[in-house]
């Protein structure tokens, strides 16, 4: 019987409201495209394929109890009801985070554009030239505005941008104390993570809460390094100069906290003799956002670049001999050091970098300094008022921030002041500093005065006291006289049109989700959808600050406490923190909940951390940080744990095991069914079970961690649900843990939210991380319901396997099932392509099928990780069929190009792999030496003369980037000759 026309079906309310929309729009094969794949594959359905590759041993008993699906419309009314319960008030609490005016050309081409916020880390440097020299200017820029000779593509926030600078201090200074001091006038949230970091690594942070105690730490000789902050979070320059040289006559090493506008304005650290400098750019055109995302820096003596945590960006050349963008010094990554590492930073904070140095270029050195000296102003103004209202400011040098000592009065002014519309910020329980930024004006100062002054007692004059003349509290001494921003990239993009067309060129770099499937394995590229995007710049979540009254906050607590319940039903975990601000900070938070946990037994001794050789380079990177001894466990054949060498590490070690970590499904893309026995085989031995979640797209809805064994996890948002990438940052990575775990999950213990007395202490700066973009995976989750999230699941399994399936005769499988009737053996989410055979046969490497890719259009798989000479691929649930079969269709295409060479039709060394990828300019000489033709080099299908995406620039010279390194703006000539 023909199916009924809509205009003559029965009419069903519930069915019109549509509520599942989103689900069909986010999953990309329909009902159509499923049977096809699954006919490919050679299962009868969907639920079949599941159940013959998940072990029934971990399935999911019941489904998660999550609020049904709504629409687009729906969930974003429910969510901005949510928002309209923060308060946004005047902001003067400063402490590292400022109110800020982004660019309206930045705003809508960067923030909001996709082109930038969908892109992956620039692994691949020829399809990433837009953002590395969007990165390279923002570690030109912080080089130039700290005066140190080095800079890094940005750090998580300023907190642990600090902690950082802690452990590369420690490995770097001659001192061999064991003592880092911090001056006690540093941001309360940097002291917090700084004495965390510290804890596990056996490091005493020495707090000096007066001038007295700071010339007493300094006058010892048991420390290998101080930090300072410049100005102090009460607003105080110091001039730090002979305590530099006092620091250096030890051999410890100095490293400066310095606000980013500030340094316009006051002489730099690196004329002053700083070791390492850090900070935020936060208040360079980023939001407040309720304490993320943001970009902090650190920057360096050059000597300490090989050391340097953080992505590095350089300058190399291409195949052509032109300059070319890459990620430089990649050794000195945790993924390539593994148990060796020194950090395990995996992500910066790419996209807020990208807008921090934008801003940087569309005002130019002339702009920044007018926005800084105006601030100083305002605030020169402010404090010459409150004297004349008869208070007393703590110290005569400011900024941007001012303190008085308000005594027994402080909570009356407080309040007064929210009762006005504004916070100003208590500290040390009876002063009060007041923090002014970019976005004050005549108006707040007159609030501000109103706050303080008497009952009848006249207000001063803004123009007055301008009349009387403005005198900057800046000391003469420390005032810059250096020149900053002199590339002409801060001194040419000033008019909106130009900086418009900027940000155009360099995007048209570029490969990101919104042109092209990116299949990398493990990294779980899909769609970001408008949607869940939208509210991230609504002004009740973007403009509130972290250290605002917690009632002021009751919108994010809200979705803080939502977001926590749902990630619950879906991971099984009791309990869960989203302050990590990164997978990586997930992982180390996790394991420090362990330690604390065993350390609460009485069990200090634990230390054995076990790792599988398939993990990822963050987990034995993460167990050195908590101090951790990494014991590496073998795998099989198949990918799997080997339980006999398990067996036997855990026999071995059964008195100081503390942990193991396992990635499930495996980095492999292997369904383990042995995970039960590994994890009872761990608990009977004393330790815990930490469950990598970056896989956990294979899990949602299906299985739960928390439910087969394990008993803590961290979470990916930016992989599962759906952060974007930001190429390259930001991310969210929520530590999920059993009950009696909860008790010892990350909190700050001054301010924020609440933590107990068993907590392990801040992981970042704010007790809510990157709270800005939450509101994507709130969303997100909200518009699915359980059904879609199991659906999601589901179809990227499937996705992987049909392109398994359809690649298995051209490529060998590596790890793959022996599922009988699936073609291609069956596979988790993600399969790995083996080349190495074709290395032999051909010459033809891993690298050079990646590089083809790109004149295919597409971002490579994920090169040579988590087996060398192999590429992994990850299709994910949202990309339609006919993509997966365009990426299909040209990986065909290229093997049957490396027939070519097998066969001796194409040289080894000259052909269109090795040559890959082909730039525009190089078709056009006049002279086309290679032996095939230049409709190969650039059409390699036939679709490809419809829309082409043409690599900006040749193959680049790794090792030649690494031997001559530049990282900052260099003129072309210059370059040319070696600097």
């Amino acid at each position: 019987m023909p199916a009924q026309h809509p205009r003559t079906a029965p009419v069903s309310l519930t069915a019109l409201e549509n509520a599942t929309e989103f689900t069909a729009r986010h999953i990309g094969p329909d009902a159509t495209d499923e049977q096809h794949m699954l006919s490919v594959i050679g299962s009868a359905s969907r639920a079949a394929l599941i159940d013959a590759i998940v072990p029934a041993g971990i399935r999911r008993a019941a489904p998660m109890d999550l609020p049904p699906a709504v629409s687009e419309a729906a969930a974003l009314a429910e969510l901005k009801a949510l928002a309209g319960r923060n308060r946004v008030l005047r902001s003067f609490i400063g402490q590292g985070y400022h109110g800020t005016h982004t660019p309206g050309v930045i705003l809508r081409n960067i923030l909001e554009n996709p082109a930038w916020y969908t892109a992956y880390t620039p692994y691949q440097a020829e399809i990433s030239q837009g953002r590395l020299e969007a990165l390279v200017n923002f570690q030109t820029m912080v080089c130039d505005l700290t005066g140190m000779a080095i800079a890094n593509a940005s750090m998580l926030d300023e907190a642990t941008a600090a902690a950082e600078a802690m452990t590369l201090a420690r490995r770097s200074a001659k001192a061999k104390g064991n003592t880092f001091v911090v001056a006690g006038d540093c941001h309360p949230q940097t002291i917090e993570v700084i004495q965390t970091r510290a804890r596990p690594l056996g490091l005493v942070v020495k707090l000096a809460n007066s001038a007295a105690e700071w010339d007493a730490a300094l006058a010892g000789d048991d420390y290998f390094a101080v930090l300072g902050q410049y100005p102090s979070t009460s607003g105080r320059i110091d001039d730090l100069r002979a305590d530099v040289e006092q620091v250096h006559a030890r051999s410890a090493a100095f490293i400066v906290a310095a606000d980013i506008l500030a340094l316009t304005l006051l002489v730099p650290p690196g004329e002053w003799g700083a070791d390492i400098v850090v900070g935020n750019t936060q208040r360079l055109g980023m939001p407040m956002g309720a304490g993320g995302p943001h970009a902090a820096y650190m920057a360096c003596r050059d000597e300490f670049k090989r050391s340097m945590p953080g992505r590095l960006v350089g300058v190399s050349i291409d195949s052509h001999g032109d300059p070319a963008y890459r990620l430089a010094l990649q050794t000195r990554e945790q993924h390539i050091r593994r148990e060796k590492a020194t950090s395990n930073i995996c992500t910066a904070q790419v996209l807020p970098a990208v807008v921090a140095s934008m801003y940087a270029v569309y005002h130019g050195p002339l702009g920044l300094t007018r926005i800084a000296t105006r601030v100083a102003a305002l605030t020169a103004i402010l404090a010459r008022g409150l004297e004349q209202l008869g208070h007393a400011l703590s110290h005569p040098s400011a900024f941007d921030t001012l303190c008085l000592h308000t005594g027994a009065r402080t909570a009356e002014f407080a309040a007064k002041a929210v009762a006005a519309g504004a916070n100003l910020r208590t500290y040390w329980g009876d002063y009060l500093c007041i923090a002014l930024d970019e976005t004050t004006t005549r108006d707040d100062l007159a609030l501000l005065w109103g706050v303080f002054a008497a009952p009848g007692q006249t207000l001063p004059s803004v123009d007055a006291i301008e009349r009387e003349g403005i005198e900057l509290r800046i000391p003469a001494a420390l005032r810059r006289s250096s020149a900053f921003l002199t590339h002409p990239v801060f001194n040419t993009h000033h008019s909106e049109t130009e900086m418009l067309r900027y940000i155009r060129s360099l995007s048209d770099k570029d490969l990101a989700l919104d042109r092209s499937m990116i299949p990398l394995g493990s990294c779980t590229m899909k769609l970001n959808a408008t949607a869940e995007m939208i509210p991230i710049t609504w002004p009740e979540f973007a403009n509130i600050h972290p250290y605002a009254p917690a009632d002021q906050l009751a919108g994010y607590a809200q979705l803080d406490a939502q977001l926590c319940a749902w990630l619950s039903q879906a991971t099984g975990y009791a309990g869960i923190s989203l302050q990590p601000n990164a997978g990586s900070q997930g992982e180390y938070a996790g394991l420090l909940v362990i330690q604390a946990w065993h350390a609460s037994r009485g069990d200090t001794h634990r230390d054995i951390c076990l790792i599988p050789e398939s993990a990822h380079g963050t987990n034995p990177a993460s167990a050195q940080m908590a101090g951790m001894q990494v014991v590496v466990t073998k795998c099989d054949a198949e990918g799997n744990i080997d339980l006999a060498d398990l067996r036997a590490k855990c026999a071995q070690h059964r008195e100081r095991l503390a942990a193991i970590m396992i990635t499930y499904p495996s980095t492999y893309g292997v369904f383990d069914s042995h995970v039960g026995e590994i994890c009872a085989l761990v608990h009977e031995h004393g330790g815990r079970v930490y469950v990598d979640g970056a896989n956990m797209n294979a899990l949602v809805g299906v299985a739960a961690p928390g439910q087969f064994g394990g008993d803590v996890s961290h979470l990916n948002l930016h992989k599962t649900f759906c952060i974007p990438h930001g190429g390259g940052g930001p991310g969210v990575g929520p530590v999920c843990v059993v009950e009696d775990l909860v008790p010892f999950l990350p909190a700050h213990r001054s301010g924020g939210l609440a933590g107990t007395e068993h907590n392990i202490g801040a992981v970042s700066a704010a007790p809510l991380g990157n709270a800005a973009v939450l509101p994507i995976s709130w969303m997100y989750v909200r518009m699915m319901g359980a059904a879609g999230l199991q659906a999601a699941t589901e179809t990227a399994i499937l996705s992987a396997n049909y392109v398994a399936a359809r690649l298995a005769d051209h490529y060998d499988i590596h790890f793959s099932g022996s599922i009988a009737g699936v073609k291609g053996g069956g596979v988790a989410h993600e399969c790995i392509l083996d080349l190495r055979p074709l290395k032999d046969s051909s010459g033809v490497s891993a690298e050079d099928v990646a590089k083809r890719l790109i004149d295919h259009g597409f971002h490579a798989p994920t090169l040579s990780f988590p087996v060398a000479g192999t590429l992994m691929v990850e299709p994910t649930e949202s990309e339609p069929r006919a993509e997966l079969d365009r990426f299909c269709d040209a990986m065909i295409a290229i093997r049957e190009e490396i027939r070519q060479v097998e066969r001796g039709l194409w040289p080894r060394e000259d052909n269109p792999l090795k040559n890959a990828p082909h730039t525009a300019a190089s078709l056009l000489v006049e002279d086309w030496p290679h032996p095939y033709s230049r409709e190969i080099a650039a059409y390699p299908t036939a679709g490809l003369r419809r829309a082409k995406y043409w690599s900006p620039v040749g193959r680049v010279d790794n090792v030649h980037g690494d031997r001559n390194l530049f990282c900052s703006c260099v003129p072309v000539a210059e370059y040319a000759l070696g600097g």
